[in-house]
């Protein structure tokens, strides 16, 4: 096949001079829009770093359901400016960014002036904000009930309570975590303590009045409500164990307290003699043996007391006056014993 003469000088000349300034302009353009882009692109890059509008830190649950909701949120609550501008930019930087990690719906804290870099990375890669539910030792189920409601950022509702199921502890958890959810985490918490307490339980000290984890679960929600002074708590369990081997009354008021006030533990006035004949099983001044249940929630301490009581034939105990017990083992030596907080309480 015959080879294609190159053009000649005389051939080259004949390409006209309007051609060769439409080459010479259209260039011209793409170099200039090389120019712009990579403008852009700077001018983009800095607005990517720079510091954003957010005044103050701030502290934001960043929903579920798409990137439209994130930037909504995210503009309402003066992390990125507002106006589509500003929308289009930060969906154009997530999606550039997307082999970083997606997003996640959390409650997030955004610093101050915090800009749309930092707040991907935030976004992505945050600690949600910790919230914290203290159960104190000694609250009812009621009232647990009542804080596992009011308690912030938890969804979803919680079954019913029992009593004494829940160990009292700081529990944390983060927006979003189910009410039930936590409630379950309390309640296998109690059932590991007071397993492992029953096993290395003092069993000569308990034989015969506790047999049963239950019911030692029940004494000890006893000692949780009488007294918050650790030095006492297995004195305490000491007296409950005595009284009931000779197959005396506890007469221990917060039993009378819990009867009285339907489950709540607490009374907003001081016991009377009325009070003392209230007709339940939970009254200790009217029934023999423990009650049917517990009447709290105790902590490790008070089951621990319960486990391993103190020694000594101790039958009565009566408040000091000053925050602790005077421990007698007749009932003179407590009659005296009355006598004396009676002086000191009025």
């Amino acid at each position: 096949m015959p080879e294609t003469p190159a053009p000649s000088n005389q051939e080259k000349e004949a390409v006209p001079n309007s051609t060769r300034r439409r080459f010479v302009t259209k260039g011209r353009v793409l170099a200039l829009m090389l120019v712009a882009a990579g403008g852009s692109l700077f001018a983009g890059y800095g607005h990517y770093t720079d510091p954003g509008p957010l005044q103050g830190e701030r502290v934001v649950v960043i929903p579920r359901g798409g990137v439209d909701r994130v930037v909504h949120v995210l503009q309402e609550n003066g992390i990125l400016a507002p106006g589509l501008v500003s929308s289009l930019f930060f969906k154009l930087a997530l999606f550039s960014t997307k082999s970083q990690g997606p997003i996640h719906a959390a409650e997030l804290k955004f610093p101050d002036r915090v800009s749309i870099a930092h707040s991907l990375v935030i976004l992505r890669h945050g600690q949600p904000v910790p919230h914290s539910l203290t159960i104190a030792e000694g609250l009812t189920a009621r009232r647990i009930h009542a804080l596992l409601i009011q308690a912030p950022v938890l969804q979803g509702t919680v079954e019913e309570i029992r009593e004494g199921e829940v160990a009292p502890q700081t529990f944390f958890y983060v927006w979003g975590t189910e009410r039930q959810t936590l409630l379950t985490h309390m309640k296998k918490l109690m059932n590991t303590q007071l397993k492992e307490v029953w096993e290395n339980r003092d069993q000569s000290a308990l034989q015969g009045v506790i047999t049963t984890p239950e019911q030692l679960l029940i004494l000890a929600s006893l000692i949780e409500r009488e007294t918050a002074l650790p030095e006492e708590r297995a004195q305490i369990a000491r007296v409950f164990i005595n009284r009931l081997k000779r197959g005396m009354k506890l007469q221990t008021d917060p039993t009378v307290i819990y009867a009285v006030s339907q489950g709540e533990g607490i009374l907003p006035r001081a016991l009377t003699k009325a009070d003392l004949q209230f007709d339940s099983p939970y009254n200790s001044y009217l029934y023999v043996g423990l009650p049917p249940g517990p009447i709290c929630s105790p902590g490790r301490d008070a089951l621990e007391a319960a486990a391993h009581p103190a020694e000594g034939d101790a039958l009565y105990f009566v408040a000091t006056g000053h925050g602790g017990h005077n421990f007698s083992h007749s009932l003179a030596e407590h009659i005296e014993h009355v006598h004396s907080y009676r002086h000191i309480s009025h």
